[in-house]
């Protein structure tokens, strides 16, 4: 999570004033991002701005609410 952190840190200083693609898995990767395009198989489910994606309840939201959760699991 630190080195994410670092990297993500990194790229942000990076990217400022340019047009760049981003794909992920990670939702914490892309939350600062103007514009989101979710993708369902090859079809584009979802496009919008981060905070429009989760107040729309969808499947970016849905990603957003478990990899949320998943961040206090710990193996027993």
């Amino acid at each position: 999570m630190e080195n994410e952190t670092l990297i993500q840190a990194a790229l942000s200083r990076l990217i400022k004033e340019k047009t760049v693609l981003v794909i992920a898995h990670r939702m914490r990767t892309v939350a600062g991002a103007d514009r989101i395009v979710v993708l369902d198989g090859s079809m584009v489910a979802e496009d919008g701005a981060p905070d429009k994606l989760l107040a729309k309840k969808g499947i970016y939201s849905h990603m957003v609410k478990l990899q949320t959760e998943s961040q206090n699991w710990t193996l027993a």
